[in-house]
């Protein structure tokens, strides 16, 4: 993959637009409770300001409706939380797409930028209005990689350059690292509540990888494609077919997707619910499978300790409450103790990553939610795909 990146670029004096990805969430007074994304641009941030350069950054927030400005679509706490991390005043500039006054060595943070009549369509005079503010665009949110909008794809064409920002190189080369060259055995782990919203997933990954491992929802279609009962459980079963089409199709070049041996089962889901761990063929027709149970979770671990990449995408089961996560600390152990390269990404991969702190065990760790999934998916993404054509 061939693109600019932004540490090879002369950005003195020049006029940096940076595209990050600070959407993140708050609660309703409007307080961060989760700044990741924001300490993730930084180093972006701070290249352009040891280079001297003049510093433009905006974001989008959440789903404004375009030119209908409300408090809560503001990035006014998330200005102010950059302020923090960088320890200087980032001020933020309303109606910005028609000039923007901002020195070499100064920055400035640009409002939400979805408020912008037509950012989400991705339109081109837009864009030009934007690319009259800067020398260089740079582009670090990988999270919005996959949608074609006014900063993230028409201004990448227009600039009179375009490069990528040290979060989002990092991202596309650990990315490009799984997919094109792995160390083997590749194994995967795919796990959710439904098949329908990762189907193309795990498709794509089916013709790839060593080892499937599905947990979840996901792992219950499949457990009723190989005629295992399944009581309760979540499961979809107009999508069984497709879940033994990729078992079939793995088995034929020597591939597996290894299913529960054991489980463990209630009859509700709260905090207060009883956890009974059974074996996979003795589910009763009232249980529901929360999580897989300690001698699947051996099985799991011993594949894990000899993969040489390894991709995380889900929890094993409703770890959330500690009687059903045992499955998903077990995984993260395994995962922390092996020599594997590992990238992990989607929101409740995130959530365990932090639950049992094994971040520091993690070789890669995707901000990207969506854009994470179609990447290995195998799709274009847009805000990638015109990086390489300004590059080539």
């Amino acid at each position: 993959m061939k693109f600019l990146r932004m540490k090879d670029i002369d950005l003195s004096g020049k006029r940096v637009f940076i595209r990050s990805d600070l959407n993140v969430p708050q609660d309703d007074e409007m307080a961060i409770t989760d700044d990741t994304r924001i300490r993730a641009s930084v180093p972006a941030i701070e290249m352009a300001l040891k280079a001297n350069a003049a510093v433009m950054v905006t974001s989008h927030l959440g789903r404004p409706t375009e030119g209908d400005f409300r408090p809560e679509d503001s990035l006014a706490p998330i200005a102010r939380r950059l302020s923090e991390l960088l320890g200087r005043d980032v001020p933020l500039v309303q109606n910005w797409v028609d000039g923007v006054k901002v020195a070499p060595g100064e920055i400035v943070m640009l409002e939400n930028c979805r408020l912008n009549r037509g950012e989400k369509k991705d339109d081109v005079a837009l864009a030009n209005k934007m690319a009259a503010l800067l020398d260089v665009y740079v582009n670090d949110a990988f999270g919005t990689a996959h949608r074609a909008e006014a900063t993230t794809h028409a201004l990448a064409k227009v600039a009179p350059v375009a490069c990528a920002g040290p979060l989002l190189s990092a991202e596309l080369d650990a990315l490009s690292r799984v997919m094109d060259n792995p160390k083997r055995p590749l194994l995967a782990i795919v796990a959710g509540s439904k098949v329908s919203s990762k189907l193309t997933i795990l498709r794509a990954l089916g013709e790839r990888v060593d080892q499937l491992i599905v947990g979840g929802g996901i792992a219950n279609t499949f457990m009723l494609a190989m005629g295992m009962r399944i009581g309760r459980s979540l499961a979809e079963s107009d999508l069984v077919s497709e879940a033994q089409t990729i078992i079939d199709s793995m088995k034929q070049r020597g591939a597996r997707v290894p299913l529960p041996i054991d489980v463990v089962v209630s009859n509700d889901v709260s905090a207060l619910s009883r956890a009974n761990r059974v074996p996979a063929e003795s589910v009763g027709k009232d249980d529901m499978i929360l999580d897989v149970g300690p001698k699947t979770s051996a099985v799991l671990a011993s594949l894990i300790s000899n993969a040489g990449t390894i991709i995380w995408n889900g929890p094993m089961g409703v770890f959330e409450y500690d009687q059903f996560g045992g499955g998903t600390k077990a995984l993260a152990a395994a995962i922390a103790a092996s020599p594997a390269f590992v990238i992990a990404g989607g929101g409740d991969t995130l959530a365990a990553i932090g639950k049992y702190k094994i971040a520091d065990k993690v070789d890669y760790i995707s901000t990207g939610g969506g854009a994470f999934l179609e990447f290995l998916e195998g799709k274009t993404l847009p805000a990638v795909a015109v990086l390489e054509q300004r590059a080539a």
